[in-house]
């Protein structure tokens, strides 16, 4: 169950992500220290829950409970890991954008029906 809500964070970490990437400009200076630590304070609780939903995720696929690979978890990971900084800096082209955040969605929607199969 814990997976399960912690995947839904996830979900709504990335549309958020998505509106700020839509919304923002990217900063006028990528070299500015007031926005690089306004950027460090924002996604740092957002890496430190990355890395323990990669975890808890890649125990249930140990655990052989959701048919997912272990690639696909850490893959989707580290795309998260690229959406953040793109949402702030605006420095992707929004096809490839678009393509990163589809890929993450794919996977989290993936592993909830998993979830919910399985009555986990």
């Amino acid at each position: 169950m814990e997976l399960e809500l912690q995947t839904k964070q996830f979900k709504e970490h990335v549309d958020k992500l998505k509106e700020r990437y839509e919304k923002n400009n990217p900063p006028e200076n990528k070299k500015d220290k007031e926005f690089f630590l306004m950027v460090k304070e924002y996604t740092a609780p957002i890496y430190l829950f990355l890395e323990e939903w990669e975890e808890s995720t890649l125990q249930v696929v140990k655990d052989r409970k959701v048919n997912i690979h272990p690639q696909q978890v850490t893959s989707t990971k580290e795309n998260m890991e690229l959406l953040l900084m793109h949402s702030f800096y605006i420095d992707a082209k929004r096809k490839r954008y678009m393509e990163l955040n589809h890929s993450v969605l794919y996977v989290l929607d993936q592993l909830l029906r998993e979830l919910k199969h399985n009555n986990m």
